[in-house]
């Protein structure tokens, strides 16, 4: 007779998350092709993330302000609930999402308590890119 195995059933171990608290951050890049929304804890750890190509939008739809808008809202519904009450914003890049997702932050019931622009501005590094001609 062949020898039985028995195999015990391995327990899943459960997913650990970030916890939320009641103050957090949002950081918000807005380029110009895309707006890329990650909400995090005080301690910097992500709690919820969205992206305009996440919330369903292709193509150049993807920069426009509207669709940055619902990429914060979207990120939001799923924290808000959870406690997060005052964020702390940084704001990154060009792009025409920066203002419909400010605006977008605010509606979806987060007190803003600061507002940076993060924008990385360089002191005269290398050599630029030549001209984009149309």
């Amino acid at each position: 007779m062949a020898d039985v195995k028995t195999t015990k059933p391995v327990a899943k171990k459960k997913k650990v998350g970030a916890t939320i608290t009641p103050k957090g951050k949002i950081y918000i890049t807005a380029t110009f092709n895309n707006t890329l929304v990650t909400i995090t804890n005080d301690k910097g750890e992500t709690i919820s993330w969205s992206s305009s190509g996440a919330s369903g939008f292709k193509g150049a739809r993807k920069s426009t302000p509207y669709a940055a808008g619902l990429a914060v809202e979207e990120a939001a519904k799923k924290v808000v609930p959870s406690g997060l009450k005052q964020v702390d914003v940084f704001i990154k890049g060009p792009g025409s999402g920066r203002d419909s997702a400010l605006r977008a932050v605010k509606t979806a019931g987060l007190s803003i308590s600061s507002i940076s622009d993060v924008t990385p501005i360089p002191h005269n590094g290398p050599r630029a890119k030549k001209k984009r001609r149309v």
